[in-house]
């Protein structure tokens, strides 16, 4: 065992221990119950005012995930499962929400769209994003086409980034290392690392923002094998961004961002190891501009996204994509009471095949909000879909609520249906192997209803039921080796419960619970039942602890080493984290520990792949 990894182990514990003074509410180890939330409308209401049960994760909360990826600190809500997020580093995700597949999510950073159009299914490669950089997260569960178009049909990821300090000249400094080892495994090396440093700042009505940041891991085979041998992950990634205030009223900034990501995999058949190459390139480019005249504004979001992989393999593969996004929309407040948005989302997608191939899709849609001052709360709206491929595609929702607000505390109820949409991708309509330019988009529709309690302040409970429906969805057909649209149905519903309870100043708990049911094909790797549960404690106004307990239930997975292959169970698993932070320096420096799957827990996400055994990371953060 590395003796120097222990000793960094031991300082950090004994200054986590130490109590500085009694706590007289810190805002930053308790969530904030009386929040605001954006997602669900574009614009800023009340948690009492808004008809979803919309995740909000602070910038407060993003701090006890230092050295976690970001797919480790979204798996851990309601309603979401994130396969590969508990395995090795450069795995590759599978994000199953509300029962159903990867594309039914959209990921949007700094309000544009992203994914890889040259990917099979269209996804977003969540490998990419690096969580040093996130300001906050909000999640919007349920079909939500209307704001955000396609894929939005059984989540919305909604990052924010972090912007520039109001101060002339500001530094952020993160840095961590830690084990890399399987449950048999315990040699507690140092094999994986986090670092990442922003500068910033705000001078007149320029602002700055430059960022780097890397991630880097080895010591675990991505499959399990007889000589289990590394795959090695690696991520570096860059961003910058300009801003100026021509006015109080008028607002642009520009920026970038290039992330490459390589990493080592192993052949899925046999599994046998192999010196397979898994190399990545995303680079962004983007333009926000915001007028504010008061009752309204107007808001443009437009940016660009170029993709270059390639699987280095005995079968090598390369893929080129670019993507364009335009969102312009309009926000009007008639009064405290009604609002209202319109807006148009262009976007187009191409990739190379044979030749380059392209689709593009024009959006107009309006969204309308009413909060009444008797507790009826309305949203509601309608987006017409122009694809240049199969016409138009028209989706709207309707979300009531009505809140009885008692002495500091409300009890909401609240209910929507929604439609949504999911385009074919483009592999599917041109590429190489069993393309169908015919091919109409997936139709959903979601059903919800529920209610929420939020008790002063210091307690919040939700539950709400889900019923989803996806009609028209795109398979690929053995028989006549080409791509079609079902005519079979899925059907998927489930109850998501979620707690908040600020016990004392000190003592807080959060938990949530997910049942799902997806009926019309196989479940794979979507758990029945899933529970989440943290608790946190504040020695002092500088020291503080946390404890997360996470259960899996039984799942499906595919085995691959039949043919054909066969549906086999998975047995269910739980997992306990442990965090530790100690603020050196008020404000300015501050040390933390994070120990996962601290019994270290035997147990198998995905068939054949490896998992994580006990794992330590310790690290810093360094404001200037």
């Amino acid at each position: 065992m590395n003796k120097n990894f222990y000793g960094v182990c031991a300082a950090l514990l004994a200054s986590t221990s130490m109590i500085a003074q009694n706590v007289e509410g810190d805002s930053t180890k308790v969530r904030q119950l009386d929040e605001v939330v954006v997602s669900d409308s574009k614009f800023e209401l009340k948690r009492e005012n808004s008809g979803k049960t919309v995740i909000k994760i602070t910038a407060e909360e993003l701090e006890r995930y230092q050295g976690k990826n970001i797919t480790e600190i979204i798996n851990n809500q309601s309603g979401i499962e994130i396969s590969g997020s508990r395995s090795p580093e450069g795995s590759v995700f599978g994000v199953y929400a509300r029962g159903g597949r990867g594309r039914q999510v959209l990921v949007i950073v700094d309000g544009v769209r992203v994914l890889d159009p040259s990917s099979f299914s269209e996804v977003y490669d969540l490998r990419l994003l690096s969580a040093a950089s996130v300001e906050s997260i909000e999640i919007i569960k349920g079909a939500a086409s209307t704001l955000y178009g396609t894929n939005a049909a059984t989540a919305v990821i909604n990052i924010t980034t972090k912007k520039a300090s109001v101060k002339p000249i500001s530094l952020s400094v993160q840095s961590s290392v830690g084990t890399n080892q399987t449950q048999d495994d315990q040699n507690y090396n140092v094999s994986r690392s986090s670092n990442s440093a922003q500068i910033s700042g705000t001078l007149n009505k320029f602002n700055y923002s430059g960022s780097f940041s890397n991630r880097y891991a080895e010591g675990i085979s991505a499959n399990i094998t007889p000589a289990n041998e590394e795959d090695p992950f690696s991520n570096i990634s860059t961003n910058l961004r300009l801003g100026y205030d021509f006015s109080d009223k008028l607002k642009i900034s520009v920026y970038g961002n290039q992330t490459k990501v390589n990493t080592n995999f192993d052949n899925s058949y046999g599994p046998t190891d192999a010196p397979n190459q898994f190399i990545s390139k995303q680079e962004r480019a983007g333009v926000a501009a915001t007028y504010d005249y008061g009752r309204g504004s107007l808001q443009a979001n437009a940016g660009y996204s170029s993709y270059d992989s390639e699987n280095i393999t005995d079968f090598p593969s390369t893929f080129k994509g670019n993507n364009y996004v335009v969102d312009v929309y309009h926000k009007y407040n008639f009064n405290d009471q009604f609002h209202s948005v319109v807006g148009l989302n262009y976007l187009a997608d191409e990739t190379d095949f044979l030749a380059k191939e392209k689709f593009e899709i024009t959006d107009p849609y309006a969204n309308v909000v009413y909060v009444s001052d008797f507790g009826l709360n309305l949203n509601a709206g309608a987006r017409l879909n122009n694809h240049t491929e199969y016409g138009t595609n028209f989706v709207y929702n309707i979300n009531p609520s009505f809140t009885l607000k008692m002495d500091g505390s409300y009890l909401k109820f609240l209910t929507s249906y929604a439609t949504s949409y999911i385009t074919p991708s483009l592999t599917q309509l041109f590429g190489n192997y069993g393309a169908n330019p015919d091919l109409e988009p997936e139709d959903d529709r979601t059903i919800e209803g529920g209610l929420e309690f939020a008790g002063k302040g210091n307690f919040r409970a939700s539950a709400l039921y889900f019923n989803r429906k996806e009609e028209n969805f795109v398979f690929y057909d053995n028989a006549t080796s080409s791509y079609k649209n079902a005519l079979n149905t899925i059907d998927a519903q489930g109850v998501e419960v979620e707690l908040s309870w600020k016990a004392t100043d000190k003592l807080n708990f959060d938990a949530n619970y997910t049942f799902t049911e997806r009926k019309g094909d196989d479940a794979v790797r979507i758990p029945k039942h899933k529970i989440n549960a943290n608790l946190g404690y504040a020695f002092s106004d500088r020291a503080f602890a946390s404890l997360n307990y996470s259960l899996t239930r039984s799942r499906t997975d595919s085995d691959f080493s039949t043919f054909p292959s066969t549906i086999v169970p998975l047995d269910s698993f739980s997992l306990v984290d442990l965090y530790l932070s100690h603020e050196c320096i008020e404000n300015r420096l501050k040390v933390f520990l994070n120990v996962n799957n601290i019994l270290n827990q035997e147990y198998t996400e995905a068939l054949g792949f490896t998992t994580k055994g006990r794992n330590v990371m310790i690290g810093f953060s360094l404001n200037l």
